[in-house]
C-alpha cells in the first residue's frame, strides 16, 4: 500500500553529513606529492645513512597510507551515503579512518624509537650534505601538504554556539592534517639533527632527534585515538548539548522529566538523542520535539512519553527519579 501525502511528512532523511568535496581533492594531491617524497627520503637515508632522515622517510610511508585512507573513505561515505543499510549515514566511516590513521601513527612512533636507539648503540658515518638538502626538500613538501589541508581543517564551524570545536571537526581530515604536520615537525627535527652532526661533530644528535619525534607522533595519535573512539564507541554524554537537552525540559511550560537519555554523534557537530520523558496525559511528543530544535545540531530526535497519573510534582525535576542522571 503506498503511503499517503499526510505519512509522507513524517519521513526524513537519514544522510546527516554533507561531505567535504574539497577536502577530499586535496587530500588526494597531499596523498601524490607525500608518495613521492617518501621514496627520496628513504632511498637518500639509507645511502647517506642519516637515521633521522631514514625515520622520517618511513614516517612519511605511513603517511601516505593513512592519506590514502583517507581519500578512500571519503569516496565509501558517498557512495553509500544513500544505502539503507547505514542507519544513521555513513559519516563514522570518515571517523574510522582517522581512527585507523591514528594507529599507524602509533606504530610509526614505536619504528621509530627501535631504530633510533640501535643506532645510538652502533652509530655509523652519514653523508651530511646530501641528508640535509634531502631533509629540506621533504620538509618543503610537507609544510605544502599542510597548505592544501588546513583550510578544510579550521573552517568548519567556527563560532558555532561557543560549543566545544572538537565536536565539530572533520576527524578523517584532521586526521589528514595531523599526519603532515607530524611529518613536518620531524623533518625540522632531522634537519637540525644533521646540522649539529655536520657543524658540531654531535652526530648523536640524529638518533636522538628520531627518538624526540617518535615522541611528538605518539602525544599527536593518542590525542586523535581518544576523539575518534570517544565517537565510534558513542562516549559522548557529556557533550555540551546533553546540558542543552536537560535546560529545555526543565524550562518547559509543559512540566515533565527525563527518565531516560541517549545521545551519539551522526554527523560533524550533528547530534541523534532519544528522550523518555515522565510527563502529564496531556503532553504530545512533536511539542517536546519542536522544543529541542532550537538546538540546531539535534538532527534527529526520539521523544518518549511516560504518563504518569495524577499531577506532576511542581517543576522540580529531582521528585521524580532521573534514571539519566
Amino acid at each position: 500500500m503506498q503511503a499517503s501525502p499526510a505519512a509522507g511528512d513524517w519521513t526524513h532523511s537519514h544522510v546527516f553529513n554533507e561531505g567535504n568535496p574539497l577536502a577530499e581533492r586535496n587530500t588526494r594531491w597531499a596523498v601524490v606529492l607525500t608518495a613521492v617524497m617518501m621514496v627520496a627520503e628513504i632511498t637518500g637515508g639509507w645511502m647517506f645513512n642519516s637515521m633521522a632522515l631514514l625515520a622520517d622517510g618511513w614516517h612519511m610511508s605511513s603517511h601516505a597510507l593513512a592519506l590514502g585512507l583517507s581519500v578512500l573513505a571519503y569516496a565509501a561515505a558517498r557512495r553509500f551515503a544513500q544505502d539503507p543499510r547505514f542507519a544513521f549515514g555513513t559519516w563514522k566511516i570518515e571517523v574510522l579512518a582517522g581512527y585507523t590513521s591514528a594507529l599507524f601513527l602509533v606504530l610509526v612512533a614505536g619504528v621509530m624509537v627501535f631504530q633510533s636507539v640501535e643506532r645510538l648503540m652502533t652509530p655509523q658515518p652519514i653523508h651530511y650534505d646530501e641528508a640535509i638538502a634531502i631533509g629540506v626538500v621533504g620538509l618543503l613538501v610537507n609544510l605544502a601538504c599542510a597548505w592544501l589541508l588546513k583550510d578544510g581543517h579550521h573552517h568548519h564551524h567556527e563560532g558555532e554556539h561557543g560549543h566545544d570545536a572538537h565536536h565539530h571537526q572533520d576527524l578523517n581530515l584532521r586526521s589528514a592534517y595531523l599526519h603532515v604536520i607530524a611529518d613536518a615537525a620531524t623533518s625540522v627535527l632531522a634537519i637540525v639533527a644533521l646540522i649539529g652532526g655536520k657543524f658540531w661533530g654531535a652526530g648523536w644528535l640524529d638518533p636522538v632527534m628520531g627518538i624526540a619525534g617518535a615522541g611528538l607522533v605518539a602525544a599527536w595519535a593518542y590525542g586523535l585515538l581518544r576523539d575518534s573512539g570517544k565517537v565510534l564507541l558513542d562516549a559522548e554524554m557529556n557533550a555540551p548539548v546533553v546540558a542543552e537537552i536537560r535546560e529545555v525540559i526543565a524550562a518547559s511550560p509543559v512540566k515533565a522529566c527525563i527518565s531516560d537519555l541517549h545521545l551519539w554523534r551522526v554527523g560533524k557537530g550533528k547530534y541523534a538523542c532519544i528522550v523518555s520523558l515522565v510527563t502529564s496525559p496531556e503532553a504530545d511528543p512533536e511539542y517536546f520535539k519542536q522544543q529541542l530544535r532550537v538546538h540546531e545540531e539535534l538532527v534527529h530526535i526520539t521523544i518518549e512519553i511516560n504518563i504518569l497519573l495524577g499531577k506532576l510534582p511542581g517543576n522540580d525535576h529531582d521528585d521524580i527519579p532521573s534514571l539519566a542522571a
